[in-house]
């Protein structure tokens, strides 16, 4: 077909599974075993409604914006809200990612980065982490059209201290430098503090995972008000209204619950904990995890048969057919029940 040869061809993100089976123990997607803060269910079963005929507030001034803005001691011009952070990210290779020279990001990572890069036509190059699945710092401190990387990492759980993510973003002060923290609410230190004194970092983080709100899709990233601008810009050129009402006014409830976000993240980290004492047993090992998933490879046993054979038993785990990893699964730390059952299926794998 003639038309076909205009089109925008790119190898597009592969999810994990959404099982419909009911009772399967779902531990392949990171999301968050445990509800909402409770206030959350209290707002949604008062929401009005009939504003669902208007569109959504188009401001920066958003009750939602207002209360992370002072949950995390920043300016609401500091603040960009999207619909997940997979939203705030594109938007932000979008903005910032407009140069010749390649973009730097590790090869093994989050593995929407290289589809972004490839839909917007962006040059970029994978470095490759080391044997312990690190950051190699020399790598980054070359020519670039920018950087991005997740801290904790993802799919590995590699948590890089605060003061080598200052070193990769003073080394680059001329492109900007994206910390995707999703997962940083379960160990590290956030490097929102250094935004203040590098104006060329963004940082971005989520509500769907520590705040166990992936199905209301809600993202934010927080840097120096001219890089919000900047995004602003391009985002209100896109689509103005990209926050819809409910999620506007539902994650008010989740910011502002600060004793129930504290619990649940310290609930996961404990059951993690468990968690990699007991894959151990077993005959795992893994690099320690500062995210709410564990990395692991057994020792004798094939990923890939261990998969397989947990799917068997209605337990869902991740497993990618990829250089490096395909000998890995990520474990999503999910309630002590879930993980009680994994461990029972695994004696019978591993014997």
């Amino acid at each position: 077909m003639k038309w076909e040869e205009n089109v925008r061809r790119v190898i597009p993100y592969t999810p994990g599974e959404q099982p419909k089976k009911a009772g399967v123990i779902k531990l392949n997607t990171n999301e968050n075993p445990y509800p909402p803060a409770p206030g959350v269910a209290k707002a949604s079963a008062v929401l009005d409604a009939g504003k669902f005929r208007l569109y959504p507030e188009f401001s920066e001034q958003t009750e939602l914006a207002k209360a992370l803005a002072a949950r995390y001691h920043i300016g609401t011009d500091q603040l960009f809200i999207g619909v997940g952070s997979d939203d705030v990210l594109s938007m932000a290779f979008l903005t910032f990612f407009h140069s010749d020279r390649p973009v730097f990001f590790p090869d093994i990572t989050y593995s929407f980065y290289d589809v972004w890069a490839d839909v917007y036509g962006i040059p970029y190059e994978r470095k490759a982490l080391d044997a312990d699945f690190q950051i190699c710092m020399a790598d980054y401190c070359q020519p670039n059209g920018g950087v991005i990387f997740p801290n904790p990492n993802a799919p590995t759980g590699v948590l890089m201290p605060l003061d080598k993510v200052e070193e990769i973003v003073a080394a680059n002060r001329d492109v900007v430098v994206i910390v995707d923290e999703a997962y940083i609410d379960f160990g590290g230190t956030s490097a929102l503090p250094l935004i203040d004194k590098y104006d060329n970092l963004l940082v971005v983080q989520t509500f769907s995972k520590s705040r166990s709100m992936a199905g209301m899709r809600i993202g934010y990233a927080m840097g120096q008000p001219a890089l919000i601008r900047y995004l602003n810009d391009v985002k209100y050129s896109v689509n103005s209204y990209t926050m819809n009402m409910a999620a506007l006014e539902l994650g008010v409830s989740a910011v502002r619950d600060e004793a129930y976000f504290g619990a649940c993240c310290r609930r996961i980290i404990e059951t993690r904990e468990r968690a990699e004492e007991e894959l151990a047993k077993r005959g795992f090992v893994f690099p320690k995890s500062y995210a709410n998933f564990i990395f692991a490879s057994h020792q004798a046993i094939p990923a890939q048969e261990i998969f397989e054979r947990l799917k068997e038993n209605d337990i869902y785990v991740r497993w990618w057919d990829k250089e490096r990893i395909n000998n890995y699964l990520r474990i999503t730390i999910g309630t002590d029940e879930q993980m009680e059952a994994l461990y029972r299926a695994l004696d019978e794998i591993c014997g």
